[in-house]
């Protein structure tokens, strides 16, 4: 059986699922640096209009046969262009964010790249793995998710 991943451009019509999908609290704590009440969706709706309208970042909804799985985005932070992406936990463990963010990558030739996910997210470092990145450096921040700070990775894709 084929299983289908695939991207698309990112709409309004996808927030409501990403806000669902933002609602998991096993989903928060892995990604640890999320939105500081994941119930307030002015805050969430604020957030991802002020995202949808900004032309510099790349928003791509990940399709999952034909469902929204997720979404992979590239952006602007600290001078140097990133990359990240959310997955519902019902699609966690089939290699959709490996294969969205492998997409993502063949079309943008930005290098170098960076990553950044919480030290303990072996998940999410080894999808970056996969892609080609590799560990350049640590960090450290305040997670809402998890109300205390946390060690993080920070990747590259040269």
């Amino acid at each position: 059986m084929i299983r289908e991943v695939r991207l698309r451009d990112m709409t309004a019509r996808d927030l409501p699922i990403f806000f669902e999908q933002q609602m998991d609290s096993a989903a928060n704590y892995m990604a640890a640096f999320t939105a500081k009440d994941p119930a307030d969706r002015n805050a969430f709706t604020a957030h991802w209009s002020r995202l949808l309208g900004d032309e510099t970042v790349i928003k791509k909804t990940i399709l999952f046969e034909g469902d929204v799985a997720g979404q992979v985005l590239s952006f602007e932070r600290f001078g140097k262009r990133e990359v990240c992406y959310w997955i519902g936990r019902q699609y966690w463990g089939k290699g959709i964010a490996t294969q969205a963010l492998s997409e993502l990558l063949d079309h943008l030739k930005t290098r170098p790249l960076y990553a950044r996910a919480a030290k303990d997210n072996i998940a999410s470092i080894r999808v970056l793995e996969k892609c080609g990145f590799t560990i350049s450096g640590h960090d450290k921040g305040f997670a809402d998710a998890r109300g205390e700070d946390v060690e993080e990775v920070i990747l590259k894709l040269k």
